[in-house]
């Protein structure tokens, strides 16, 4: 009898208790950045009640995708035409998505009630099957009378291997708000049987959330406390727990959020867990001040006392969170675009992020200038400097980067190959243009820091790493004898002529040239300074050769335009050709690079066209073609959006 009853108590803790796996969701679920899908709360009313997706890299800074519109319209998977309270859940798989969601439009049919739920599953996040479940329809005997039908989630029960929807519940004869859950079905469109009653808190609840953490599952809810009378006096987030999702569920009346004791009222209680650290958010809707804010805790029963907010670039309404990886976020980023550089940026080693570019600017996750390119067989290689935000005040570049294409169209970005702090002498701590040519299979790139000189990097790969070949500049303002400004030493460009001569090319105001030995890190004679009649130069030289002429290009005047000359020999005497390329949009400055790949010229050039951040010091890197006419002049670039059909 004794046997009996222990095997009989071991198999209520195993029932009780979620396997192994369920019990490693922390470790599991770890990723790179998150996932918020939630509802708008300004603008259009009749567009608030869709569901948009947001991304951060770090759970603080949000950026709505699909410039935050929604990406799934609710009048093609709800039955009222509108949807709220979205929570999303990955499966326990890891290889599919569930989302569930109010079907509720209030915007055109008010607070009076709503059928029901959707159902939603997807295998890639971007597409999502659907199914509207109208309770009182389905379920007619149980649910006839049903009023609300509000704010469902989901959990994955590792008891019984079946996904748990639970969502609260109001009749209409009956004011209380319980919390009903049913198995969804393995397909995902619908529950196995009848909904049946989850929890019933004293003074009802809403919002439910459950997270489970060792051994127990949390769930938080908004709540109430009530007089004698069945007056609310005070409302705010409030938590249950229990062994099992099915309880007893053991009602905590404390309440969790700051705000519990004030005026501001919250709603919407959502619970996720920082990836990497033993860390949780519990993130709420100030819903009536437009705020979304959060506490911290580790152990999910004692939080911060003071609330924090989340920076974003919208206004959510009640949401969910969930972790992912760079390859999820990268799959959203090429659907709905948006998605931070952090996410999609390779980190090291063999880690490759391959994009399409639409047109101009071929780069919209990062603020990319001063392009450099070099052809390798059938790969342009593009080299660009890096301005580290958008909407800066001022040059703020900290390291370069690195792309490359075989059809100009398809583009793959690799880890950052050098930054500025390689280079130590390089106090100015300014990452400015750069020119990466190839020789002897080494890559050399000679990179400008502003005042403290033009270096040379070195690698062994045109993708890097690169590293300070010298570890001393190659060029200072010492270098520049007619100049007198700090920023003379600047912009180098490096040609190796059919001879096997390289020369470099640079400056500000003052255009200065020299030889270069073939080790590529020492000059070969004496620094010159070029000149010829009508040049007006200001920065970037780039020179280029085509059946035995030499083209100068350069920017002139500022605004920049692009201007080019051309020569018999690489040292002149050059015969000033006129404007190639107009003020670029948006952008005081233009740097181009001029190179023949696969049959055509191209011009690539910097303007501020990523919007709405983009401009002056928030550059984006453009490619237009390049046409000669019969005489080996060059046409004026036509500076296009749609850039490279």
């Amino acid at each position: 009898m004794v046997r009996i009853q222990i095997l009989w108590l071991l198999a209520m803790l195993l029932a009780l208790s979620p396997p192994l796996s369920a019990q490693q969701d922390g470790k599991k679920l770890e990723g790179d950045g998150y996932l918020f899908a939630y509802f708008e709360g300004k603008g259009d009313r009749l567009k608030q009640e869709q569901l948009r997706f947001a991304v951060s890299a770090d759970a603080i800074h949000w950026y709505a995708l699909n410039g935050n519109e929604p990406v799934i319209p609710s009048a093609g998977i709800s039955k009222t035409g509108g949807i709220r309270d979205p929570h999303i859940l990955r499966g326990e798989e890891g290889a599919s998505y569930y989302m569930v969601a109010t079907d509720m439009f209030t915007a055109k049919d008010g607070w009076g009630s709503n059928p029901g739920i959707v159902l939603m599953r997807s295998d890639d996040l971007l597409s999502w099957k659907h199914r509207a479940i109208d309770l009182a329809e389905t379920y007619p005997e149980k649910f006839n009378d049903v009023k609300w039908v509000w704010a469902p989630q989901t959990i994955y029960d590792p008891s019984v291997g079946k996904h748990l929807v639970y969502f609260t519940v109001r009749f209409h004869k009956d004011e209380r708000l319980d919390f009903y859950a049913a198995y969804a079905n393995a397909e995902f469109n619908g529950f196995e049987d009848e909904p049946k009653l989850l929890f019933s808190p004293k003074y009802g609840g809403i919002d439910g959330d459950i997270v489970y953490k060792d051994g127990l599952y949390h769930l938080f809810f908004k709540g109430n406390t009530k007089d004698d009378s069945g007056k609310e006096i005070q409302n705010g987030i409030q938590q249950a727990t229990s062994r099992s999702l099915w309880g007893p569920w053991k009602e905590d009346f404390r309440y969790v959020d700051a705000y519990a004791d004030t005026s501001v009222v919250v709603e919407g209680s959502s619970v996720f867990k920082l990836n990497g650290k033993d860390e949780y958010l519990l993130m709420y809707d100030l819903y009536t001040n437009g705020r979304y804010e959060f506490q911290r805790t580790t152990d999910l029963f004692q939080f911060t006392a003071k609330p924090e907010s989340f920076q974003k670039n919208f206004r959510p309404r009640h949401g969910s969170v969930i972790a992912i990886n760079k390859e999820e976020a990268r799959r959203l980023h090429g659907k709905w675009g948006g998605v931070p550089p952090a996410l999609l940026q390779p980190a090291d080693g063999d880690d490759r992020y391959t994009f399409l570019s639409k047109g101009n600017p071929i780069i919209t996750h990062h603020y990319t200038a001063d392009p450099a390119a070099l052809v390798q067989g059938d790969t342009l290689w593009l080299y660009t400097g890096h301005d580290a935000a958008g909407g800066q005040k001022g040059y703020k570049m900290k390291d370069w980067l690195v792309f490359s294409t075989t059809d100009m169209k398809t583009w793959t970005e690799y880890p950052v190959p050098l930054k500025i702090e390689d280079f130590k002498w390089a106090k100015s701590g300014d990452a400015y243009a750069g020119h990466v040519v190839e020789r002897n299979g080494k890559y050399y790139w000679y990179i400008s820091t502003n005042w403290s000189g033009i270096g040379v990097a070195v690698a062994d790969r045109p993708e890097g790493p690169f590293h300070d070949a010298l570890g001393r500049p190659l060029l200072t303002n010492d270098d520049c004898f007619d100049s007198s400004h700090s920023w003379a030493c600047i912009d180098p460009a490096v040609f190796i002529d059919d001879d096997g001569q390289a020369w470099i090319f640079w400056g500000n105001r003052e255009c200065y040239y020299a030889k270069l030995k073939e080790n590529m890190v020492e000059l070969d004679g004496p620094v010159a300074r070029l000149k010829f009649d009508d040049f007006d130069f200001t920065e970037a030289p780039w020179i280029h050769k085509r059946q035995g002429k030499y083209y100068l290009s350069y920017a002139t005047g500022f605004p920049e335009k692009i201007a080019y000359a051309v020569a018999d020999r690489i040292d002149g005497p050059y015969v000033y050709k006129g404007i190639l390329n107009e003020i670029a949009g948006n952008s005081n400055t233009n740097h181009q690079a001029i190179v023949e790949f696969k049959g055509n010229s191209y011009f690539i050039y910097h303007n501020g066209g990523i919007q709405p951040d983009g401009g002056s010091y928030s550059r984006s890197v453009c490619i237009d073609r390049l046409f000669y006419e019969a005489d080996g002049t060059l046409k004026r670039v036509l500076m296009t959006s749609e850039g490279i059909e």
